[in-house]
């Protein structure tokens, strides 16, 4: 199992924002052949060191995750994301 966690600062991170974008990851679901899963949150605590939403996706192998990131769907993603994303960090592990 691969997994790939992403966390987002946003430049408007008022909740209606973020619950935007998260639905807006969630939608990858099912049309990815390589993506196993994804969940997506936006962060309730507001702490200074809190990101305003991450996504949490599971893929068989690094080579799927790999595939995922150059998908049309993704890149679609990524190009939304592109304008609301002050910030962002990554965590990609194999379990």
């Amino acid at each position: 199992m691969f997994t790939h966690i992403v966390f987002f600062k946003l430049k408007d991170p008022r909740p209606e924002t973020a619950e935007r974008l998260r639905r807006l990851i969630l939608d990858m679901q099912g049309k990815i052949p390589e993506l196993k899963s994804i969940e997506a949150g936006v962060d309730v605590l507001h702490e200074a060191r809190s990101y305003d939403l991450a996504l949490i996706a599971r893929f068989d192998s690094l080579a799927d995750m790999q595939a995922y990131q150059v998908h049309p769907v993704h890149q679609a993603l990524l190009s939304e994301l592109k304008g609301e994303v002050a910030g962002s960090a990554a965590v990609d592990f194999e379990s």
